[in-house]
């Protein structure tokens, strides 16, 4: 069985976190959250400084987004 190619933009759009214990499984798969580039002076605090945060992706995605990242389990 050949090894899958690793897709470029899935490893540039979510990065893993490491878990606290030295077990070396991946514990949550998170992705920066979008429109963060321009026009940020209008929108409030609040979003803005969430905005800055990682958010956490659901984890029925979190198979499929390992898979094409070539992350192992």
């Amino acid at each position: 069985m050949p090894k899958i190619k690793t897709n470029k933009s899935v490893v540039k759009r979510f990065h893993f976190s490491s878990p606290k214990t030295g077990k070396g499984r991946v514990k949550k798969v998170l992705q920066r959250r979008a429109g963060q580039d321009h026009f940020n002076a209008r929108e409030s605090t609040v979003i803005t400084k969430r905005k800055r945060r990682d958010k956490e992706i659901s984890k029925s995605f979190h198979k499929t987004i390992k898979t094409l990242s070539g992350v192992k389990k």
